[in-house]
């Protein structure tokens, strides 16, 4: 079979849409043809590598992915062959406590597909049925590939982390990302007020129409003051940050007293620093939030059934031209996913 594999880090002439030995089922696995899978920035820090990011190589990128089930291992009973389902992208170990309490994102033994063990990049996966979910009938499979890890992440910073109210005003940065358009369908849909940041204007139109009230291109010097002016100079109550060094001070001076910062990422740099006085005058909280755990996933998976919330698809690719479709994302180009099909 063909996938995107990576042997070593480094720019986009390490992504190798390499032939691979396709997967054996296993008595507890089910085995599905993939049919579409999405890039997610993730996948560019795996590609690039990180000193804290060690990753197995060589591996197969991908964390999101939809497809049709294939073969069933002798041990699972509830999918069938001929199922359309999409991919759950947390691994997570079941046993202990964490797990146990239903906290599966915060298990010590916790990764993600296409990170920390192969991906969904290739025509063959093999998976655990706890990363299988049935594909919703009125998606097609890159609409569906689209869809899990951008909003169950922003899910789980927004409503879990956040405690996200409809009375709130939240602040969005790159509103035209994946996991900004699936934020700001979800401060919608429970009634928050959103204000969104793009680099230009037509991310910003497309912001508005994820559903954006306000969106502002923070490339300009004063978009601080009209943050300021649409929220009567009180500031946001929730910001949602997932750029890192770039903007957190920004975060911190547009934050109300008694708002909340909540955090998946940081894009442009981890190291922040923080006013501490600032912090307890202000009664300011800072959130971090990785993944989601699976009933935040389920709750979402209930959502999209319902259409409440919609895919957001820029662009197709050719799996094969992979190092196109990271080129298109490292230049900014996107709004919402990129996706690939084999």
């Amino acid at each position: 079979m063909k996938g995107v594999r990576i042997h070593k880090h480094g720019e986009l002439d390490k992504l190798i849409y390499d032939d691979l030995a396709e997967p054996f089922i296993e008595p507890d696995k089910i085995k599905i043809q993939i049919k579409a899978a999405s890039i997610n920035h993730l996948d560019i820090w795996v590609r690039i590598g990180l000193p804290r990011l060690p990753v197995p190589l060589p591996i197969i990128l991908g964390s999101d992915g939809a497809g049709t089930i294939i073969e069933i291992g002798s041990e699972i009973d509830e999918y069938n062959v001929g199922d359309d389902v999409l991919v759950q992208p947390g691994i997570f170990c079941r046993e202990c406590q964490y797990c146990k309490d239903g906290k599966e994102n915060y298990c010590l033994e916790y990764g993600i597909l296409g990170e920390t063990e192969n991906g969904t990049q290739a025509e063959y996966v093999v998976l655990d049925p706890a990363n299988v979910h049935l594909k919703p009938d009125h998606l097609t499979y890159e609409e569906a590939a689209s869809m899990p890890l951008v909003f169950m992440t922003a899910y789980q910073m927004l409503i879990k982390r956040a405690q996200l109210q409809p009375s709130d005003t939240v602040l969005i940065y790159g509103g035209s990302s994946g996991v900004g358009s699936a934020a700001i369908q979800i401060c919608r849909e429970l009634g928050a007020k959103v204000i969104a940041t793009a680099g230009n204007d037509e991310k910003c139109g497309y912001s508005e129409k994820m559903g954006a009230h306000h969106s502002l291109n923070h490339n300009q010097d004063k978009w601080l003051d009209e943050v300021k002016n649409i929220t009567n100079q009180r500031g946001v109550n929730v910001v949602f940050e997932h750029i890192g060094s770039a903007t957190w001070n920004q975060s911190q001076k547009i934050l109300a007293k008694g708002g909340r910062i909540v955090t998946c990422g940081a894009t442009t740099g981890a190291e922040v620093n923080i006013n501490l006085a600032h912090l307890f005058m202000k009664q300011h909280s800072i959130l971090g939030s990785t993944m989601s755990d699976i009933q935040s996933f389920n709750e979402v998976m209930n959502k999209i059934s319902e259409q409440k919330y919609t895919p957001i698809i820029d662009k197709i690719f050719p799996m094969g031209d992979i190092r196109l479709a990271h080129k298109y994302i490292e230049e900014r180009h996107q709004m919402g996913k990129v996706i690939i099909v084999p």
